[in-house]
């Protein structure tokens, strides 16, 4: 797997909502995703470190993000005119950075420093360390009020760029995401955009026993947002999302990816225990075995 670097900064949006999207492309970012947790899989197991199922369940929001939709120039990350990305389910980072090498902000052998001593490739994001990363990500909860302010500015500056935070089921149960939600409806910021990787799984247990949010959907509309449900694994239905929350205008958009916690491994689908597990060697072969099934059956 090598870098891409077919997306030039500026590159226009060439897929309104309502365009089919070429199914060789769509082929090709549910290969790219399919692939990305096979590396996931084994930069945790290098250092028996890191957290698989929230990594596994953004897979296809991740790839289809710095694979089709971000306006971003990795040879100049700090480009004034990118589209920024905020992970705010910072943990979960091994795909974003995963996601970042591949696309061509580091090389893609670093990968396997991840969560080494002195690598630049920690268990949460940090921006002053790792190129491509916007903003530290430890504590929980911080995605939509940063995101939001960010938006704002934007919109101050008559700035072109857009702002994405992908954020995790478990963390909406923080009251600063509420916070932030009021403040970009408020203000129609429809130059902000959050995906929640819905994966009904958190770290003690199910997001429905430790702390219930649904109807998810019906919430962030009466905050004032337009929401957009999806199967976060279908990478139509992903494209598609992102396409339509491009056209939106007066009011931010939240896209409610329905998504499968260790999507991928039967084995670690929907249990709380590898939200930040590593692998035993029978476990790991197991789960390698699994995932390039499914890389095999996107070949042909």
């Amino acid at each position: 797997m090598t870098p891409d670097s077919s997306h030039l900064p500026g590159r226009p949006r060439v897929y309104p909502h309502g365009t089919v999207h070429p199914p060789e492309m769509v082929a090709d970012l549910a290969r790219r995703a399919s692939e990305y947790r096979i590396q996931v899989l084994r930069m945790v197991n290098n250092h028996k470190t890191g957290h698989i199922g929230g990594a596994f369940s953004a897979a296809e929001i991740l790839t289809a993000l710095y694979f089709h939709h971000l306006r971003v120039d990795p040879e100049n990350p700090a480009w004034n005119g990118r589209d920024r990305l905020l992970f705010s389910k910072g943990h979960a980072c091994a795909m974003l950075y995963t996601c970042l090498a591949h696309r061509g902000f580091f090389p893609v052998e670093e990968l396997m420093t991840f969560r080494a001593i002195d690598s630049r490739l920690q268990g949460h994001p940090e921006p002053a360390k790792t190129p491509g990363v916007e903003v530290p990500a430890g504590p929980l909860g911080h995605g939509v009020a940063i995101g939001a302010g960010l938006a704002l500015g934007a919109r101050m500056d008559a700035a072109p760029w857009r702002v994405y935070t992908v954020l995790g089921d478990g963390e909406i149960g923080a009251g600063v995401i509420w916070e932030g939600a009021l403040v970009a409806a408020k203000y129609g910021l429809d130059n902000l955009v959050a995906i929640l990787d819905c994966n009904g799984v958190q770290q003690t247990g199910t997001t429905h026993r430790v702390l219930p949010t649904e109807p998810i959907d019906l919430k962030w509309r009466a905050f004032g947002w337009h929401v957009i449900d999806i199967h976060g694994h279908n990478m139509v239905q992903v494209l598609e999302a992102l396409d339509q929350a491009d056209e939106m205008h007066g009011k931010p958009t939240m896209i409610i990816a329905r998504t499968t916690k260790g999507k991928g491994v039967s084995f670690m689908e929907n249990d709380p225990y590898w939200h930040g597990a590593a692998p035993s060697e029978e476990q790991f072969a197991a789960a390698l075995a699994e995932l390039e099934a499914e890389v095999d059956l996107w070949k042909h």
